[in-house]
């Protein structure tokens, strides 16, 4: 099997992979009615939430209109049918991580990445940990994957268990990966949990994370954020070799309101969450089973081939006009560049309009982006930016719209 970094880091030409797997595109984008019925729009924000195909608007609503009930309750038959779907959707996230599930991991539903990592960081973390211990986060990443860490260290503070928390270092020569050597000599004998992030929501860049497991030794406890990558990249977690993998249903073409927690349960105690469990969210889970069957035959590998294309297009024309700052690794901004790792995340400045304002710009030429902050964590970016996100969905003319917008403004001071 290829390796996730050159899965991700080496991009065939752009105009090759746009005309070979544009008319796979089009019977993609058919699949949306939300896209279908508003062609004078481009969606250009999938990394806050993809777009629905009608496969999962029909299980849905299948569901909802047969045999919908509560799971774990009841002895009717429609009650054990939805049991029966939650039990068999728990493999079903599993296979489509890779992994079989035969060694003792285990999937547990949440309502998204957010409240997955702050259920590790609450339920299981705070019971791992000891008095000297020590964990590294990484602060420059989404704050989901910050906060419930220093909210657990604080909850064990409050007990006299003290721990100590370092930032996961970044490379400083502009590439946006994590900077691996640093990571080593932060480690002590009492680092025992590393969280990560697999795909930056803000620079786009697969970080590499499959580099960390030699980096840390076989016992310390790795959790993968994946809101970024399910759906959009291939991922074994056999090769990353990490402990959990976190992500949301709705970036993934599921419903809101759902997502997983992938557990392999080797190191440390089992993961299980406290307290009672209560009504699973069963029309989302049934959502997240359609979701991820559409995505195996759509094909994730063309996916992440596609948006690597598009993205690789936006960042050349942006690296030719002067107004534009692109965030991230500045080496992989050219189509000529050996290094593409934007998979589906653009994000820039204009160097004299706000980026509030730029946001409000594109919208009213049909451009749909992102204008704020995005969420960082405490060592992210100070200031406001535009994201631009693309999925399997999205067309190479929208990309080309907004280029052609972006030009247009280019001069605009």
């Amino acid at each position: 099997m290829t390796t996730p970094d050159l899965l991700s880091s080496r991009l065939a030409d752009p105009a090759e992979v746009i005309e070979r797997l544009g008319p796979w595109n089009r019977e993609v984008r058919a699949q949306f009615p939300i896209l279908t019925g508003h062609p004078d729009r481009a969606y250009l924000d999938s990394s806050a939430t993809a777009q629905k195909p009608q496969a999962v608007i029909d299980a849905v609503n299948r569901y909802l209109c047969t045999i919908n009930a509560n799971a774990g309750r009841g002895t009717y038959t429609w009650a054990n049918a939805t049991t029966d779907i939650v039990e068999a959707a728990r493999g079903r996230v599993a296979r489509f991580l890779g992994d079989t599930g035969s060694d003792g991991s285990g999937v547990t539903f949440t309502s998204g990445t957010s409240g997955g990592l702050r259920r590790i960081a609450l339920d299981w973390l705070t019971t791992h940990l000891r008095d000297g211990d020590h964990i590294i986060a990484p602060f420059a990443d989404h704050q989901a994957n910050l906060l419930p860490w220093t909210e657990a260290i604080e909850s064990l503070a409050s007990r006299g268990i003290r721990v100590a928390i370092d930032a996961l270092p970044y490379e400083s020569t502009g590439t946006g990966d994590y900077d691996i050597e640093a990571l080593r000599r932060l480690l002590t004998p009492r680092t025992t949990f590393v969280a990560a992030t697999h795909v930056h929501h803000v620079y786009g860049n697969d970080m590499n994370v499959h580099r960390l497991r030699d980096a840390v030794g076989p016992d310390v406890v790795i959790c993968l954020d994946a809101a970024q990558s399910v759906g959009h990249l291939p991922i074994d977690v056999g090769a990353l070799d990490v402990d959990f993998v976190v992500f949301s249903g709705h970036k993934a073409m599921a419903l809101p309101g759902i997502g997983a927690i992938w557990a392999r349960n080797r190191r440390g105690h089992v993961f299980a969450p406290n307290g009672w469990s209560g009504t699973p969210n069963t029309s989302g889970i049934v959502s997240l089973c359609a979701a991820l069957d559409w995505l195996d035959a759509a094909g994730v590998d063309r996916i992440h081939e596609w948006t690597l294309a598009l993205g690789a297009l936006l960042t050349d024309a942006l690296s030719s006009m002067d107004a534009y700052e692109v965030l991230g690794c500045q080496s992989s901004l050219r189509l000529d560049s050996p290094v593409q790792r934007r998979v589906g995340i653009v994000t820039f400045r204009h160097r004299d309009i706000s980026s509030n304002d730029l946001g409000f710009i594109l919208d009213s030429r049909g451009l749909m982006v992102r204008a704020d902050g995005h969420c960082q964590g405490r060592d992210g970016e100070k200031t406001a930016s535009v994201r631009a996100s693309v999925h399997a969905y999205t067309s190479a003319d929208e990309v080309r719209r907004l280029i052609e917008v972006l030009g247009e403004l280019e001069n605009a001071r």
